[in-house]
């Protein structure tokens, strides 16, 4: 048969056989490979090659089915005609076994591991170029496709795969987190701090971050009313809570901007403090930071009143606290600067015992355990199970700890530091 057909044309035929494996062999790893998220925003930003692409993988048995067929094609025909020729050159007895060695080496190396490797690698330098030529052979070879479609997908019905359709890709928030790290200089580390935050939202309630009662500075009604009027001219803040006697008696939120419109009038009241202010809002203390934040934008709040199961107030967050949970501390304010944490010179910190734990982490780098206690006193007594009696010290996770101070029940002040080495707890 070798005569009927030049050699030089067989080995034509041979190349280009070879070559049409390589490129099914490529064009299914670079379509399986390619990043469909990626994908998604080319097609979205009009790229044509993107959603023909989109059009191919929306059915990936049939994608599938074409590019197998036709590699299997090719390389059957790639395999008849190497036999051809090498019974040319070695007989009919040798010829098939040198053919079958030969043709498998060169299609494992230029027709397989080669293409498919590079496709891996540059998946979009292969799949877009190679879609404008599988969607109209998908097309040509449709009834051959769908026949091998339905057997296949008959048999993956029986092994449990119900659904063959490509689904909308989704990510859990696990997922995301990791696409963010893994992101590396693609994304700015200052970018990818603001979208971990971001996932992080759902897990912190307002109960984490809010100022806590005994910090909170409100206008006490009780208080004579020259020492409010001091107060409001000389406070540092913009929005005050009116409270009378006790801050669960609160009245409203006074804003500094309306108290303009009292303070220049010759006489001023109480009474007419009150007017001016704004009924309270009230948060519960459990309220995930993303739904809050959500709640600030439809009830056009800045600033909410958090309190318990009881209806007792616990503190006050604002919509900063929640932005700053995002972006980090942008406040410029003094009355909004941190003094709880002072550094010394050994390099270890004297902490304030009503510290927020949260807030310790962020500014150190630690990871004080927040899923109990707020405070740092609250760790502190929770770890101790008692007031200690005179100086303790005692580590907490990767943070030894020496209380300085202790006034009223309370630690007023501890000295801490990164544990150098990791041993037992040691108190004393």
């Amino acid at each position: 048969m070798s005569d009927d057909f030049p050699l030089g044309l067989l080995f034509g035929l041979l190349f280009l056989l070879v070559c049409l494996s390589a490129f099914f062999s490529s064009s299914e790893t670079g379509m399986m490979s390619i990043n469909r998220y990626r994908l998604n925003h080319e097609a979205n930003s009009g790229d044509r090659r993107a959603r023909r692409v989109l059009r191919l993988l929306a059915r990936p048995d049939r994608l599938i089915g074409v590019i197998l067929i036709g590699n299997n094609f090719v390389n059957n025909l790639a395999a008849s005609i190497a036999t051809i020729i090498a019974i040319h050159f070695f007989g009919e007895v040798t010829g098939p076994a040198v053919a079958t060695t030969l043709l498998t080496i060169t299609i494992l190396i230029f027709a397989e591991v080669t293409p498919k490797t590079y496709a891996a690698i540059k998946p979009e330098r292969i799949a877009y170029p190679t879609s404008r030529a599988l969607e109209p052979l998908l097309k040509l070879l449709y009834p051959l496709v769908w026949l091998v479609n339905v057997i296949s997908n008959g048999l993956l019905r029986l092994l449990g795969v119900k659904e063959i359709e490509g689904g909308a890709d989704s990510l859990t928030r696990d997922e995301l987190r990791t696409i963010v790290h893994e992101a590396g200089t693609l994304i700015p580390h200052r970018h990818q701090a603001m979208l971990l935050s971001i996932l992080d939202l759902e897990n912190v309630t307002v109960n984490d971050i809010m100022v806590p009662r005994h910090e909170v500075v409100g206008i006490d009604l009780d208080d004579e009313l020259e020492a409010i009027l001091t107060q409001i001219r000389t406070s540092q803040h913009t929005r005050l809570p009116v409270f009378k006697g006790d801050i669960n008696n609160i009245i409203g939120m006074l804003h500094l901007r309306n108290a303009a419109r009292f303070l220049s009038r010759s006489e001023v009241t109480k009474a007419a403090i009150v007017q001016e202010a704004r009924e309270p809002y009230f948060i519960p203390e459990s309220t995930p930071l993303h739904t809050q934040l959500l709640n600030f934008q439809k009830q056009k709040r800045r600033i909410g009143i958090v309190v318990d199961e009881y209806g007792d107030v616990e503190g006050l967050v604002t919509l900063e606290d929640i932005l700053e949970e995002i972006v980090g501390e942008f406040t410029t304010d003094v009355a909004g600067q941190d003094q709880d944490i002072h550094r010394l010179d050994d390099g270890s910190h004297v902490i304030d015992g009503t510290a927020n734990i949260r807030d310790i982490n962020r500014s150190l780098g630690w990871q004080l355990p927040t899923d109990g206690p707020k405070t740092l006193n609250g760790l502190i007594l929770e770890h101790l199970e008692a007031f200690p009696e005179g100086p303790t010290c005692l580590q907490i996770g990767a943070v030894r700890m020496e209380i300085l101070e202790v006034r009223d029940n309370l630690i007023t002040s501890a000295r801490c530091w990164p544990a150098t080495r990791t041993g037992r707890q040691r108190q004393s």
